[in-house]
């Protein structure tokens, strides 16, 4: 940021911070699934196979709409999409209060509540990565705790509101705050410093300027490089396992005797020291780059679901939550500044939201397939033995992960 243009307050904090709400409020909202699938097992007497399938199904239309999304962003800027995508999310938990059949909880939850969630990671994310040249795994890292402090608090708030008030009622309150809060801070969003006059953090630092915002690839140049692919192919298998432990956790502990609400303390847990992992990881992000980051949390969270295996004390699934949550929130305050790093800020949107759909993929299986082993084997066992093995095989393919330039595309064949 030049001189000329740096202001006595700069504009990009209240980005990261009207983020950090938004994450707080959608993301906490959006992993209290979990909380609400014993509730509602208990109500309906389906199968476990078939109430997971509606999160699956969220999961992956959350990542396809997520496409779409980015591409908005790219070419409209956040503050518009966002408030649509408030009014889907707030509108898809009002509706869930009245579901009485399986039809319903596909349409309610499975679409128009992930076409609400779909904004929750990209609009913010790909927006800081914009207006921070320097310092943007801090600044992504911190907008993700908002996610990790949602988690800690919305199960906590979701199994009181549920013990007091039936699930029903819980949810109509639930679907107002996500409306009303999302709408709000939506409206302080800017796609860019150039809207502001001003230029990014730190671009003057980097010999860049305020055209810096729009370096890097196109998707169309993306999709012809190895590490696009390689990322997606890491990011199906890694989402595989972290979205079936944010629905199966919960109704894990229940299984193994532990009360609901200390159920949900394990999933508040997570978020917790989510936290500090969006932090700690973040800045480590900027200081030995995002790659790099992001590799170092691949064998926490293999070695956190191998001792899943084992844990059977409420202790034990805290030691768990504590150890899983810290490389969960290190990943995702990665992911963003990652994409940038690999392939530059002109299309970071709809890259990043090509990406996370990648990710909803492994999401929309992973829940699904998890439960169904626990339908037939009467166990999470298998699941979560098959969870750790693929946190394996995506720790060994990022390994490979390189930044390309330009030069080396061109020469490829691929612009």
């Amino acid at each position: 940021m030049t001189e000329k243009n740096k202001p006595k307050f700069f504009y990009g904090y209240i980005i990261v911070l009207a983020g950090f709400g938004i994450q707080a409020v959608g993301c906490g909202i959006f992993v209290t699934y979990g909380v609400f699938f014993t509730p509602l097992l208990i109500e309906f007497g389906w199968m476990r196979a078939t109430l997971s399938g509606a999160a699956s199904l969220s999961f992956l239309l959350l990542g396809f709409i997520s496409i779409i999304v980015g591409r908005l962003c790219d070419r409209f800027g956040p503050r518009i999409v966002m408030t649509g995508c408030g009014i889907f999310l707030g509108l898809g938990y009002l509706l869930m209060s009245r579901v009485s059949a399986i039809w319903q909880l596909y349409l309610f939850y499975g679409v128009v509540v992930a076409m609400g969630a779909s904004g929750l990671d990209v609009l913010p994310l790909s927006t800081v990565a914009r207006w921070f040249t320097k310092r943007r795994g801090m600044m992504s890292g911190i907008l993700k705790v908002g996610a990790g402090s949602g988690t800690l608090i919305m199960p906590l708030v979701a199994s009181w509101l549920i013990l007091g008030y039936g699930w029903r009622t819980s949810y109509l309150i639930l679907g107002s705050v996500a409306f009303i809060f999302i709408i709000l801070a939506a409206q302080f969003l800017r796609r860019d410093p150039d809207e502001k006059g001003l230029a990014s953090y730190g671009a003057d630092e980097a010999n860049a300027g305020a055209n810096m915002v729009e370096e890097g690839f196109s998707l169309r140049e993306a999709v012809h490089l190895n590490q696009f692919w390689m990322l997606c192919t890491v990011c199906v298998l890694i989402f595989f396992c972290l979205d079936t432990i944010m629905v199966h956790i919960v109704p894990h502990a229940v299984d193994l005797g532990i009360p609901m609400t200390s159920a949900a303390s394990v999933l508040a847990i997570i978020g917790g020291v989510s936290m500090a992992g969006r932090v700690i990881m973040g800045s480590a992000g900027d200081r030995v780059g995002s790659r790099l980051a992001a590799i170092i949390c691949f064998p926490i969270i293999a070695v956190a679901l191998f001792w899943l295996q084992i844990a059977e004390g409420l202790w034990m699934l805290y030691l768990f939550a504590a150890v899983y949550g810290f490389a969960h929130g290190g990943f995702f305050a990665l992911l963003s500044p990652l994409v940038a790093e690999l392939f530059g800020l002109k299309a970071h949107g709809v890259i990043f939201g090509m990406v996370i759909f990648s990710g909803a993929i492994g999401g929309c299986l992973g829940p699904v397939m998890v439960g169904y082993t626990f339908d037939i084997t009467g166990s999470y066992q298998l699941g979560f033995l098959i969870c750790a093995l693929l946190a394996v095989t995506s720790f060994i393919i990022a390994l490979w992960l390189r930044p390309t330039d330009s030069k080396a595309l061109k020469s490829a064949g691929g612009i």
